[in-house]
């Protein structure tokens, strides 16, 4: 089940962009923004502000990925880290695996399509990420990559 809604900082001169209109996706998404909220050592950060653009492989044509958030953070050693974050369930991680019938159900084509997209997302950002001076992380309900 989704879980969607607006978040409201404590701290919104912490937050890039207009901060009466932070939307989460999931509870990850909103635990995620909370912790960037109140921990002193996110400097900035940005929900969905940011688009990149990737070539899907389902289509062959151009699309805008957003990424969940662009966090600035001071690190243990004080030096700043630029960061381009996803938040995904570890399930959209890895390619699907095939029901045991071996039948290539709907569900089964969903969810490699679902991969695929997302691996395709993912390669741009970094890249994105390489020439902008960030680093790209996916976190799941597990890991944080």
């Amino acid at each position: 089940m989704a879980y969607k809604g607006s978040f409201y900082p404590t701290n919104p001169q912490k937050y890039k962009g207009d901060p009466s209109k932070i939307v989460y996706r999931s509870i990850w998404e909103r635990n995620v923004m909370k912790t960037f909220d109140r921990n002193p050592n996110i400097l900035i950060w940005a929900s969905e502000e940011l688009f990149i653009p990737y070539l899907s492989p389902i289509d062959g044509k151009r699309h805008r990925y957003y990424p969940d958030f662009l966090v600035k953070v001071k690190d243990k050693d004080g030096k700043e880290q630029k960061y381009v974050i996803e938040v995904k369930p570890l399930s959209q991680c890895y390619p699907p695996k095939l029901p045991k019938s071996g039948r290539k159900t709907k569900r089964y084509l969903e969810a490699l399509k679902t991969y695929a997209v997302n691996e395709s997302k993912w390669k741009f950002a970094r890249l994105w990420c390489s020439k902008n001076g960030y680093k790209f992380k996916l976190m799941t309900e597990n890991i944080c990559t």
